[in-house]
């Protein structure tokens, strides 16, 4: 009898701890089915947990509206795995750089996707990490938190959509997000062909059309930068020398390479259209940190290193001021760069 009590124990445990190691298993793994997906009217494929959640919403964001899609999975356990899908800048390499437009599509991802997993007045905060071009495309990695979730994200811009790859916990998970990051796939971009005009020029507008920029590579060639023509000319003109005039071709290659340089503009603040507040490091925070800056043809920030202020503070600067936007300087009709500074005032808070 006594055995048979001391069985029965036993199975009546055994049976309650099921549960419980069922619920550990499960906390172990948040996301235990997965699945490829490839939604329609999207350009990439990526691995998911199964039946992620779906939003298309549209939002104003500096006079435009723009068009969302955000597939996103979360996990009571902690993590958020989402792709943010946003299109309503077109490619214009006449107007902006696609420098530009990736960083107003970086601009709107802040604006748009944090509220989608924590507070509005959550504390979020981007931070670069490196320059990551994808399938020809142009992109970048950042670091981000949002509450009380941090961990990373991998952004491209394509010629027709921004997308935002986020992989956030409330705790480290290598494996997890190298699992999701390292899935995301999009389409080799492809060549563009240039047009030729009757006389055989090729049309320069045309030449550098949707070309991908890595800003961090001192020898990317840039939207509207002319390869065999005068330099100076506008964006989107062709340089066609009469037939017949024998120092044509002479005149075309003494004017390559004399590009002019930056004119001094000396403080920019109060020339900036769009100046983002930096986003202030945690702990006390004071002092005035100076950025010299270069300003493209089209009112890019192109380059940007600070000068001086408080050592700690400078990262947080200089990625403010890569956002900022100008209006286009123009020297006798024609567009330049400009070189300057850019001062940004850190006040510790109380």
């Amino acid at each position: 009898m006594r055995f048979r009590r001391l069985h029965l124990a036993l199975g009546i445990l055994l049976l309650a701890a099921l549960p419980l190691a069922a619920q550990v298993q499960k906390t172990a793994e948040p996301f235990s089915e997965w699945e490829t997906i490839n939604p329609e009217g999207e350009e990439f494929t990526v691995l998911m947990p199964k039946n992620p959640t779906t939003e298309s919403t549209t939002f104003p964001f500096h006079k435009m509206e723009l068009s969302a899609r955000l597939y996103l999975a979360k996990s009571t356990a902690g993590p958020v795995l989402a792709i943010t899908s946003l299109s309503g800048i077109k490619s214009n390499p006449a107007a902006y750089t696609d420098f530009a437009r990736f960083n107003s599509y970086v601009d709107a991802f802040k604006t748009y996707f944090p509220e989608k997993v924590a507070p509005k007045d959550a504390l979020t905060k981007l931070t670069l990490v490196t320059s990551r071009p994808f399938q020809g495309y142009p992109g970048r990695s950042f670091k981000m938190t949002v509450g009380n979730l941090s961990g990373s994200v991998h952004a491209f811009v394509t010629k027709k959509r921004f997308y935002a790859i986020v992989s956030l916990n409330t705790k480290k998970d290598d494996a997890l997000e190298e699992k999701f990051l390292s899935s995301f796939m999009l389409p080799e971009r492809p060549i563009e062909q240039p047009k030729v005009d009757v006389s055989g020029n090729v049309s320069a507008a045309n030449a550098n059309n949707e070309q991908a920029l890595n800003p961090e590579d001192p020898n990317a060639q840039k939207p509207n930068q002319q390869t065999e023509a005068d330099p100076n000319q506008q964006p989107g003109t062709e340089n066609k020398p009469e037939a017949g005039t024998p120092n044509a071709a002479n005149n075309q290659q003494q004017n390559q390479g004399q590009k002019r340089g930056p004119i001094s503009g000396g403080m920019l603040n109060s020339k900036a259209i769009y100046l983002p507040v930096p986003e202030v490091p945690a702990g006390e925070a004071s002092g005035v940190v100076i950025v010299a800056i270069v300003v493209d043809e089209q009112g890019s920030v192109v380059e940007a290193r600070a000068v001086s202020g408080p050592a700690h503070l400078h990262t947080a600067a200089v990625s403010a001021a890569r956002l900022a936007r100008f209006a286009p300087t123009l020297l006798m009709g024609e567009a330049v760069r400009v070189s300057g500074t850019l001062s940004y005032n850190f006040i510790k808070s109380n």
